[in-house]
């Protein structure tokens, strides 16, 4: 799978989804490359914010340090911005953001708007030992052992929920993210392939 005319479609459109540690960014990365789509990684645009000290880096910086979620509107807004980019309009892959229903459902108003249509949600299960023992081997400001915790507890509570909204409308692919970065890649790549061909 060289390019993104291997799945298909001149455009993918995907959305990432797992807890803290689950691989989201190595595998988004992985992705965005073979897919040829740009990354759209809301943790890491939250996170420069913070570093370069504007004002939505200061509005944000406390949710984020303690492990919260960043109000819906401040999201949706920012969401809506980066899918309006040129770059964006011909797939893109979202990478930590829906994280509540409240949130699935509005990205799907937003897309409408915009005239997009979302491929798939990809959903990288791993067991809650493994979410926190890779996050806490990694050395980010916002990976304190009480932020890990907290942000574990929001994933149960706030975006597994969101598991059955995509199951529901036949956009979910559930893969393995307890494995090694490489197998997890082929198991995304060999579901998208088995999908677009169905």
């Amino acid at each position: 799978m060289g390019d993104r005319n291997d799945l298909g479609g001149n455009t993918v459109r995907l959305i990432l989804l797992g807890g803290p540690g689950a691989g989201k960014s190595t595998q988004a990365k992985r992705l965005s490359q073979t897919l040829n789509i740009p990354w759209i990684s809301t943790g890491d645009e939250l996170r420069a914010e913070i570093v370069a000290h504007t004002q939505l880096g200061e509005q944000v910086k406390p949710a984020i340090e303690q492990g919260e979620l960043v109000k819906d509107e401040t999201m949706i807004g920012l969401i809506r911005q980066w899918l309006q980019t040129t770059d964006a309009a011909s797939g893109w892959l979202l990478d930590g953001y829906p994280r509540t229903a409240f949130q699935a459902e509005e990205l799907n108003f937003l897309l409408d708007e915009l005239g997009q249509t979302l491929d798939w949600a990809i959903w990288l299960e791993a067991p809650e030992d493994i979410l926190r023992e890779r996050s806490q081997a990694r050395s980010r400001l916002d990976d304190q052992p009480e932020a890990v915790q907290r942000r574990i507890k929001l994933l149960y509570e706030r975006t597994v929920p969101i598991l059955d909204y995509y199951d529901y409308r036949q956009k979910l692919l559930s893969v393995d993210g307890n494995q090694t970065p490489e197998r997890v890649e082929q198991d995304i790549k060999a579901a998208l392939q088995t999908k677009r061909s169905i």
